[in-house]
């Protein structure tokens, strides 16, 4: 199952209309989606090494627009979402302490989420809630969002045919590797 659904995302790594996809993907993961535009991201540079590049500028511009809309969840739904969810945890009081903490590190948080697999769309909603200046929100998620695509492309670009060849042989543990790393994200989440 696994061979076919990477064979499947291959396959639509090299439709017409996979750059719209990858867009719609990485939008969606910076605020809502819990799937990482990596998934289609490396299967279309490897389809294409030409189009590496521009297959990384989609992603980082969609990335950081979907950020805002993160961002703006934070910012405009905490009172209707957000603070009802602390309250019932019982959490409620301890929310100015965070904010202040979270603002302290402010380009710190962002920098990670962005670079790393733990969930950038949660330091997105968070950016927001905490009001952390939308300015060093933009600038760090430019410079994580672009580090991560931009690296990714860049070995994909240059090393395109061996880390295929990786992935092909490899790609139980690939996968295995992925999903630790996201469960490893969604627990250091639970316990911030």
């Amino acid at each position: 199952m696994l061979r076919r659904l990477y064979d499947w995302t291959l396959g639509l790594a090299g439709h017409r209309h996979a750059l719209w996809a990858l867009a719609i993907i990485s939008f969606a993961e910076s605020s809502i989606f819990p799937i990482p535009p990596d998934l289609l991201m490396i299967p279309m540079i490897l389809a294409r090494p030409n189009r590496a590049f521009l297959i990384a500028t989609v992603c980082l511009v969609a990335s950081v627009i979907g950020g805002l809309a993160g961002y703006a969840i934070g910012y405009f739904a905490f009172e209707e979402v957000g603070r009802p969810i602390l309250e019932s945890l019982g959490k409620i009081d301890r929310i100015e302490e965070f904010n202040q903490r979270f603002n302290d590190f402010g380009f710190w948080p962002v920098l990670i989420a962005g670079l790393t697999p733990f969930p950038y769309k949660v330091i997105t909603i968070m950016s927001g809630w905490t009001a952390l200046p939308l300015g060093t929100f933009m600038v760090t998620s430019i410079i994580a969002r672009g580090l991560r695509f931009f690296i990714i492309a860049g070995l994909l670009w240059r090393f395109g045919e061996p880390i295929r060849d990786f992935i092909e042989k490899r790609l139980g543990l690939v996968f295995i590797a992925f999903i630790v790393l996201l469960l490893g994200g969604f627990y250091v989440l639970r316990f911030l």
